[in-house]
């Protein structure tokens, strides 16, 4: 064998393995892209909100962004363990990856391009569901947590109180929200809205619900031995049955 052949030997292997884990990291990436378009957002139930279609979109979004990077992992460390399983005890290490420039280069790279993209579109995305509930004319209901049942009241309503929280269909409602007790967190999941309910506190959140039906509002902050039993039930309704509803309970519109 020649000196060019045993030269060239190492380098053809390593062209080789290089190709095979390309090939693998393409059909991963593949398949990940299309899991990240048809099964996230489709785990989170049907939207109740344009809220919650913006969380949605924003986790298919970040998952398939996510899905080259997860794929490079596995596809390297799935090859590592069928192609590069060590026979008996290693006499030497392995040859050093950090000190490849252009390899370090090109993922630091891609790496601050994939941040900047999801931080952008995240404060784009946050902007666009929060600033219509409150440049219009809300609905407010006051929130109140406490070990362990939800009130809502309607201040503008004659301060109607229910542990049931009742909704017109298509009006943007501002939720003042806060504790009596401990810090809960009030999240109505088919509506995409979370936040926290603290002590002394009123911190808010808007959401303009755009379905009809009844949805879950839970506690997503650990508040105690009955903080699973936390939960109760958002009724989006008609203005018309809201209006009545309201007028039932003692209030007016």
């Amino acid at each position: 064998m020649s000196a060019e052949s045993i030269v060239a030997s190492p380098k053809r292997r390593r062209r080789d393995e290089v190709r095979h884990i390309a090939w693998l990291w393409l059909g991963l990436t593949i398949l990940l892209v299309l899991f990240s378009i048809w099964v996230p957002a489709r785990l989170m139930g049907p939207p109740a909100s344009p809220t919650m279609r913006a969380v949605e979109s924003t986790m298919t979004v970040f998952s398939i962004a996510a899905s080259p990077v997860a794929a490079l992992v596995w596809a390297i460390a799935i090859y590592s363990l069928f192609r590069w399983k060590s026979r008996g005890e290693p006499t030497e290490d392995g040859p050093p990856f950090r000190g490849n420039g252009p390899v370090t280069a090109s993922w630091a790279i891609v790496s601050s391009v994939l941040c900047v993209f999801l931080l952008i579109w995240g404060l784009a995305e946050m902007t666009s569901t929060t600033s219509p509930a409150e440049a219009s004319n809300p609905l407010v209901v006051n929130v109140t947590g406490q070990q362990w049942v939800w009130t809502f009241s309607y201040p503008d309503q004659g301060d109607v109180e229910s542990d049931q929280l009742y909704l017109p269909l298509n009006r943007p409602v501002v939720f003042h929200v806060s504790s009596r007790d401990v810090i809960h967190s009030f999240w109505v999941v088919q509506m995409g809205i979370k936040v926290d309910a603290n002590p002394g506190v009123t911190t808010k959140t808007s959401v303009t619900p755009d379905k009809l039906g009844v949805f879950d509002i839970r506690c997503a902050e650990l508040c105690g031995l009955r903080h699973a039993d936390m939960e109760t039930s958002a009724h989006v309704v008609n203005p018309a049955d809201f209006a009545a509803w309201i007028t039932q309970n003692g209030g007016h519109t």
